[in-house]
């Protein structure tokens, strides 16, 4: 397994292709803009070689018997599942941010119980070389970013209907070696400083489809592949310090934008090609994987919100108020519900005939639909107990500032006792940490609310649910 440190070299030996703001990033393992969120996923390196917290981010292998960083395993129980949520939360509760290896972990698991099932009715060898990508990436303990997203053009038409064929990752030529790949990926967590990206289907496909039906593997620095880096809210501040808020380890995951020009993918990792009647199960099965994350990652995050808060109450003077305290309830209420039903559909999973174990899908979906709402009301009530000054602060540079800066300290202290800077830092992390790009992944990271009700009224069994009103009400029928 890697350290943290052999994870960022690593980083340093990749010939990745970054654009950010109109311009190549040559050393981008060191650059502020990446740096934080390099932080953030060394963290899930760092912390499965501290004793603390071993048996979270440690698994024996169920294909070698090797201990493995618990990222690249494959989930062999409820157990598993139930490990894999409070590991996110541990990680979150140190960061305060996104790590980014969740997507590629859900990937790999989505993938080889789905590999599994189109080798059962096509007889082909999908499932085989997913085992050795697994097993390789066990061996190096590389980062994978999970690719399902898509631009998707004109979202009224399938990818075959597009304009342009481009709106979805498509083959467009195989041979004896391969396949070559052409399209993009959108909104990719962590893809600037993953090592391999796992591509995936982003919607159920029909036979006119088949192009796009694709899942492969693909090194984040193989020709024709490059990243065009998101923007996010306030990151010219991660060229300060204390302004970020949360200096280390930054906001959200540092999405990207990624570019496949003509990308050859070699057979052996290519996972999927043209069998579109399986794109659906993948989608889904990967969808429920990662909305089982929110209760889990959300709540660690949430856990330093309630934190912040408590904290800046106490420098306001203001902690022993009954509505304060109602208030940082509420917020622990919240985040202990989000984090029930991620542990919920986690003890409830399932094994598919892969022997990979699945999460309850129903109780996934409704975790995920509890973040997009709880998480709001979360940061909501930080933002009626900080008070005002959370949105109007001056720059650190006035602080800092050898002629206004004193005025600074005298007027942004709070009780008596605590220094000025330490309240002014406390207000910047509640600031990054429930504003803006923060709030908007919630909402829509594992897919959209609607996704999530979509989910529910299929997995809700109201055929179920209305046999049993109708014979409790006395009105069954002998068909019922």
């Amino acid at each position: 397994m890697r350290t943290d440190l052999e994870y960022i070299d690593s980083l340093r030996r990749l010939n990745t292709v970054i654009y950010a703001s109109g311009e190549k990033l040559d050393n981008f393992a060191d650059h502020p803009l990446i740096r934080p969120h390099i932080n953030a996923a060394a963290m899930t390196y760092k912390m499965a070689h501290d004793p603390e917290f071993e048996d979270l981010l440690t698994v024996k292998s169920h294909l070698t018997g090797r201990k493995i960083n618990r990222f690249t395993h494959i989930h062999q129980g409820p157990e598993d599942l139930v490990k894999k949520v409070k590991m996110l939360r541990a990680i979150s509760q140190q960061t305060g941010s996104c790590y980014q290896r969740c997507v590629g972990f859900d990937g790999i698991n989505a993938l080889y119980s789905t590999t599994y099932d189109i080798d059962q009715q096509y007889g082909s060898d999908y499932h085989r070389r997913m085992k050795n990508y697994v097993e390789h990436l066990q061996e190096t303990d590389n980062m994978v970013v999970g690719a399902m997203t898509d631009p998707k053009g004109d979202r009224g038409l399938k990818p075959g209907q597009q304009d342009d064929p481009d709106m979805y990752v498509h083959v467009i030529e195989k041979n004896d070696e391969g396949i070559v790949i052409r399209g993009a990926k959108t909104h990719q967590t962590g893809a600037v400083n993953s090592h391999e990206i796992l591509i995936m289907p982003t919607v159920a496909l029909t036979e006119e489809d088949k192009n796009y039906a694709l899942a492969c593997a693909v090194p984040i620095d193989a020709p024709g592949v490059l990243h065009i880096f998101g923007r996010q809210v306030n990151d010219s501040r991660k060229f300060d310090q204390i302004d970020q808020g949360n200096a280390c380890f930054g906001v959200v995951g540092g999405e990207a934008l990624t570019i496949l020009e003509d990308v050859f993918v070699p057979w052996e990792r290519v996972f999927m090609c043209g069998e579109y009647d399986f794109a659906g199960t993948l989608v889904e099965r990967f969808a429920c994987y990662h909305r089982q994350n929110y209760g889990g990652c959300k709540g660690g995050v949430s856990d330093v919100i309630v934190g912040a808060s408590t904290a800046i109450a106490k420098m306001n003077g203001v902690e022993r108020a009954s509505h304060i305290k109602d208030k940082i309830v509420e917020m622990i209420h919240l985040t202990e519900t989000v984090y029930c039903c991620s542990i919920a559909c986690s003890s409830q999973g399932r094994s598919t005939p892969s022997g990979a174990y699945g999460v309850d899908p129903l109780l996934a979906n409704v975790g995920k639909l509890n973040i997009t709402r709880f998480i709001y009301e979360i940061c909501r009530i930080s933002h009626d107990i900080a008070g005002g000054l959370l949105a109007t602060l001056p720059s650190e540079k006035d602080f800092k500032h050898p002629e206004i800066g004193p005025y600074m300290e005298k007027y942004i202290k709070g009780v008596s006792g605590t220094p000025s800077e330490e309240r002014y830092r406390i207000l910047r992390l509640l600031e990054n940490m429930t504003a803006g790009t923060a709030l908007v992944e919630s909402m829509h990271g594992a897919g959209s609310p609607q996704a999530q009700r979509v989910m529910i009224l299929r997995q809700g069994n109201l055929a179920h649910k209305e046999k049993l009103a109708r014979k409790m009400a006395g009105i069954e029928s002998e068909s019922d």
